[in-house]
């Protein structure tokens, strides 16, 4: 009877993604018409192929469209490639994720003393983010292989001691690629190419270069004032175990079949690699509940380039969303996908209904919502328009649905703000990405 019962869920499975496939193009297609996107787009149920396909340019310029073929930066996607070259060398004896970093570093300051492997792996060691520096915008365009942009920050003071609080470090991911470098006595770009792309036949993954020529590389874009723009120039050098890969979404499938399938690592090192430590993090890969499936997801962002890849356990879902034009439209869309690829209902900005609110409901609104200690909503009106100003990110419009539910057109985003018995209004809930996450009002 179980039996039965799991191969008719199967073809139920099967045949709502079917029925789903012109939804999912229509919800790509927003993006692209909205010119918030261009990439390419990949589903997979198993080995089974439910959408894959471009989407726009990859060469503005010559008009070249973007394929399942090109190759796009991955950003921080590559993350989860170098947590990976860890458990490899600690399954080779050569390292363990709990040793401290000075181990392979004897020269490390003191500060560094009671930092792990484990902590650089999941974003609690401490060290602060090299990208945060004020100088780092007028660093991008020199280049600075490992050690020297390890140099950068190994004498700054930690932002907490290791492992008492989660901050997302691009430093100790490249202080990952120093470490593998060291151990290996390879290069960061060759470890990866000949222990992971090579045994799982990822033969259009490398590292990007801004000098060799690599066939079928899309150009990256921002967007501008009158439309997409020539994105600014990073040295890849500097991205480098952080962020500094290039992939396509047909060899992203083969990751993803390689790592839950047992062709890379032992299942005990699998389960390491995809154990929260705090704010859903593992190493190298966010683990989270999303509309009620499990989902081991990190996208990434950089110079031209924003990205997603998502892997749903339950039912072996890929869905990678890979684009070169800068803005987050990547991880809207991969987020709609696999709510259609499961048989939900998806609704567009475009679909949402606009109403008008009384400015004096509005003003009941205003003030500081926190979702984290250090991340808060302030709601502001400005005339009869509700305002929202997350921290360090510019003020945008909301737009009403009800007189307590509001949507923004920006990126795909609804809050909706609650009462207790007397009528005061507590928290919000922030309904993005398939989470509900609740912010009191201080």
């Amino acid at each position: 009877m179980m039996q039965r019962f799991a191969i008719v869920a199967l073809l139920a499975g099967a045949c709502a993604a079917q029925d789903g496939l012109p939804r999912m193009e229509q919800v790509v297609q927003y993006y692209v018409t909205q010119k918030q996107f261009m990439g390419a787009v990949l589903v997979a149920r198993g080995g089974e192929v439910l959408l894959s396909k471009g989407y726009g340019s990859a060469n503005l310029e010559w008009e070249i469209p973007d394929s399942p073929s090109t190759k796009f930066r991955l950003g921080s996607v590559t993350k989860q490639f170098t947590a990976a070259s860890i458990l490899v060398l600690e399954e080779r004896g050569k390292l363990k994720v709990d040793d401290p970093v000075k181990k392979y570093l004897p020269g490390a300051p003191a500060a560094w003393d009671k930092v792990t492997v484990f902590h650089l792996l999941t974003h609690t060691s401490g060290i602060p983010s090299f990208t945060g520096f004020p100088d780092y915008e007028s660093t991008e365009a020199i280049p600075s292989p490992a050690e020297k942009t390890v140099a950068r920050f190994r004498d700054k003071p930690l932002d907490f001691q290791p492992g008492e609080k989660w901050s997302y470090s691009n430093s100790g991911y490249v202080l990952l690629g120093y470490l593998i470098e060291k151990i290996s006595g390879e290069s960061y770009e060759k470890f990866v190419e000949q222990n992971i792309f090579t045994p799982l036949g990822m033969k259009d993954s490398g590292y990007d270069s801004n000098s060799a020529i690599i066939r079928h590389r899309a150009a990256g874009y921002a967007p501008g004032p009158g439309g997409a723009v020539n994105a600014g120039f990073i040295h890849m050098s500097i991205a480098h175990a952080a962020g500094a890969l290039y992939s396509t979404t047909e060899d992203l499938l083969r990751w993803e079949q390689g790592l839950f399938g047992g062709k890379l690592l032992s299942a005990a090192s699998l389960a390491k690699m995809t154990t929260p430590f705090k704010q859903d993090y593992a190493f190298g890969l966010g683990v989270r509940t999303m509309n009620g499936r499990k989902v081991i997801s990190h996208g990434g962002g950089i110079e031209g380039f924003n990205t997603m890849l998502a892997y749903y356990p339950e039912d072996k879902m890929t869905v990678a969303v890979l684009a070169n034009l800068n803005g987050q439209a990547p991880d809207q869309i991969a987020t709609m996908l696999a709510a259609i690829a499961h048989g939900e209902k998806v609704q567009l900005p475009s679909e949402r209904k606009e109403i008008s609110v009384a400015p004096k409901i509005l003003a009941e609104y205003a003030g500081t919502y926190e979702l984290a200690p250090d991340f808060k909503l302030v709601m502001t009106v400005e005339g009869d328009q509700l305002m929202t100003q997350a921290t360090a990110q510019p003020k945008f419009p909301m737009f009403a649905e009800s007189e307590t539910k509001f949507f923004l057109k920006v990126v795909d985003a609804q809050v909706e703000f609650f009462r207790n018995e007397k009528g005061v209004i507590t928290h919000l809930v922030l309904h993005q990405g398939g989470q509900d996450m609740k912010a009191p009002r201080k």
